[in-house]
This record gives structure tokens, C-alpha cells and sequence, in this order.
């Protein structure tokens, strides 16, 4: 008798502790575990390091199952690396970067440089699971990802579902944030997107070029083949998926097999910020040049590879490079480019098998990604404002 009224007594105590409002309980036993003491994380049971990992500890909700929940914002894992040249292991990215996202939100995910928070925004945000992804054929794999992503992009988003759009049919569409998974998936969600938008400006964030003409050792030099995460910058600009002039890499330092993979890489399309140039035009340099080719009209498409960064700040990867910039400089450039029109993201070549046990590469990634979900959020819908038609 004793017990349970000192449980009926917690779970009173729980329920009248703080402003929010409290989870409905259904026995006495709900107090000890439901409750909004500070840190808690509301009336989540859940602490910050406990529960099931959503990228900030979103909502999560099946996406490619059900269509029953409209979002404006959704991410999406993409689980794939048998696209890579050197050490695979990215296949576990999107697990790895929700995992290193879980403290985002701890005290209320307000962006102090960008002024906004994110979590609190008027638009609905979800976390969609992950593709499920083949890991035995390459080709379908690919294929999977193309069609996953487009059936979540193309929905009727959460907010301004009825206002003309960006998009070639002239609707709003919701944004997707894909985590990968090696940089191969950037081709078939460039088909994705090209489906919604047609040729989009992509601003690309490597130590590698990843436009190399493919080439094939052994075997038939087959379509299949050739396709891998140095190459797909390659297949993109020859299936017309690129806009002509606006596109731009940053963060290069790789070796070359010689001057010709820059000419070929200028063919493809894209302009060239090398990572060193940091030492000499500064953040503030690089930042302008990203713009300038950009311009503020295009759609964007975003596409970063945690390698950008040196490897003393994202061990956690499959081609490592050293001579990058540090997470706080990429941070930095990207919140310069606040304002442009993204359409998509992702983040790529996350691979935690090598990453540290203090979790710095997933880390980096999932700060990176809330960097850009700001800016996300501050743009609003990708609807056209009325004053604009």
C-alpha cells in the first residue's frame, strides 16, 4: 500500500513539475520515467545519450512504406559503398552521422551564427530511415537510391503543397538531406533531382575532383563498371544533369594523373577552389568565389564528402587527404553561402570503422548538416512568394 502510493505520489509530482505539457499516464509507474526535469528531454523517456538515433532526434517516420506523413525537410540514409576505390565502410554513414547528431538539439538547437534554431521552425521536419540498399549489384543499388529519393521528393510537401514552386511542373516540393554512403549516390540523386528541376548548379565540397572519365581494367569496359565515387561527376555532366558554367568544387588537394584531369574537369563544367587558397584569399575569398559562380537565382544542389576536411578532424573516412581545412573553417564557408537556393544535400563518405572513439568525424557530419538545415529552414518553403509571380 505504501509502494504505490509513493508511486502515485512521483507520478503527480512528474506531472505538475514545469510548463509543458505532460504525456498522458496510464499507471502509477509512468512518473519514474516520464517527467520534465532539465536535460531530459521533455517527456521523452530518453535521455541525450539513450533511445533510438534519429538525425537531432527528429521524429522519425517510414517515409518509403507510407505516405501518410507530409514533411517540408526530410533526411534520408543511403547506405551504400561498393562504389568506392580505397577503404569501404561508408555503407554505415547514416547510423554513424545520426549517432554523432544526438546532442544538436541539447539546449534547444538554437544556430547563434545564422540566428535561427532549426528545431523550433514552423516546417515539418522528419527523419525517413534509410533506402534499403542492395549491396550485391551495383546497378540495381543505384536504381534503388534514384527511386527512393524521387518517391520522397516529389510528394506534396507539409507547407505551401498548393503555391507554385521552383520545380519544371511549377509545384513546391519538400527538400530531401541524404546521408551516405560513398559519393557514388550523388549520380542517382542528381537523376532525382533532375526529374523535379532539370539541370541544377551543384556546389561540390572534395579533396577530389570525382569528374574523372572512367576507365575500366579487365573485363568489358561496360556502363556498370565505370560508375564509382571518382567518376559520377563524369556520367552527370554526359547525361545532362549539370547547368552549364555555374558549378564549382572547393576544398581540392588531390594528386592528379596530370594536367589533363583539370581540363577534363572544366569540360564537365566546374570551377576549382583549391584547398590551400585558404592561405591566401581567406575564408571570406573563398566564400566569394562559391558565390560569384553560383549566383543567387539557380537552384543549388549541395554535395559534400566529409574528406573536405583534414583527416585530424574526419579520420573517419574511406580516401583520406591531409592538407584540409579544419571543421571549423568548412562550418564556416558553409554558413557564407546562406542565402542561396538549395534544393537537396548530402553528405558523403562517412566511415566510422576509421573514425576515433570520441565519434570527431560523425560529429563533424552532423554538425555540417545542421549547418545546412538552418539554412534550410531560414529560406522557408520553395514556394514562389506571390509578390514574385
Amino acid at each position: 500500500m505504501f509502494a504505490a502510493l509513493s508511486f502515485l505520489a512521483l507520478a503527480t509530482l512528474a506531472s505538475s513539475h514545469g510548463d509543458k505539457k505532460q504525456t498522458p499516464m496510464a499507471g502509477p509507474h509512468q512518473g519514474l520515467w516520464y517527467n520534465t526535469l532539465p536535460g531530459d528531454g521533455g517527456t521523452q523517456a530518453d535521455s541525450v545519450f539513450s533511445g533510438i538515433s534519429t538525425f537531432g532526434r527528429l521524429p522519425y517516420f517510414p517515409c518509403l512504406s507510407s505516405e501518410a506523413e507530409k514533411f517540408d525537410i526530410a533526411f534520408l540514409g543511403a547506405p551504400f559503398d561498393t562504389g568506392t576505390s580505397y577503404r569501404p565502410g561508408a555503407r554505415f554513414g547514416p547510423s554513424g552521422i545520426r549517432q554523432g547528431s544526438r546532442r544538436l538539439n541539447l539546449y534547444g538547437g538554437y544556430n547563434v551564427p545564422l540566428q535561427s534554431n532549426p528545431f523550433t521552425s514552423d516546417l515539418k521536419i522528419l527523419d525517413c530511415g534509410d533506402v534499403p540498399v542492395t549491396s550485391y549489384d551495383n546497378a540495381w543499388a543505384i536504381q534503388q537510391i534514384e527511386q527512393g529519393h524521387n518517391s520522397i521528393l516529389m510528394r506534396k510537401p507539409f507547407t505551401d503543397a498548393h503555391e507554385r514552386g521552383l520545380s519544371k511542373a511549377g509545384k513546391t516540393l519538400p527538400r530531401v538531406i541524404t546521408m551516405g554512403g560513398d559519393h557514388t549516390i550523388t549520380l542517382p540523386l542528381l537523376r532525382s533531382i533532375n526529374k523535379a528541376y532539370g539541370p541544377v548548379t551543384v556546389v561540390h565540397f572534395d579533396s577530389h575532383l570525382d569528374s574523372w572519365k572512367p576507365k575500366v581494367f579487365g573485363g568489358s569496359p561496360s556502363e556498370v563498371a565505370s560508375v564509382n565515387h571518382g567518376t559520377y561527376f563524369y556520367h552527370a555532366a554526359m547525361e545532362g544533369l549539370l547547368r552549364n558554367d555555374t558549378n564549382i568544387h572547393a576544398g581540392i588537394r588531390t594528386t592528379l594523373s596530370g594536367p589533363s584531369d583539370y581540363e577534363n574537369d572544366g569540360y564537365c563544367g566546374f570551377e576549382i577552389v583549391e584547398a590551400r587558397e585558404i592561405d591566401t584569399i581567406g575564408i571570406d575569398g573563398i566564400i566569394k568565389k562559391i558565390r560569384d559562380r553560383v549566383g543567387t537565382e539557380n537552384p543549388v544542389y549541395l554535395s559534400i564528402d566529409i574528406d573536405t576536411l583534414d583527416p585530424a578532424f574526419a579520420p573517419g573516412t574511406g580516401t583520406p587527404e591531409t592538407g584540409g581545412w579544419s571543421t571549423r573553417e568548412l562550418r564556416t564557408i558553409i554558413r557564407g553561402l546562406d542565402g542561396l537556393n538549395f534544393i537537396g544535400a548530402d553528405i558523403v563518405e562517412v566511415a566510422p570503422a576509421y573514425d576515433t572513439n570520441a565519434e570527431l568525424s560523425t560529429m563533424a557530419a552532423a554538425d555540417v548538416l545542421y549547418e545546412i538545415l538552418t539554412m534550410m529552414v531560414k529560406m522557408g518553403p520553395l514556394s514562389i512568394p506571390r509578390s514574385e509571380l
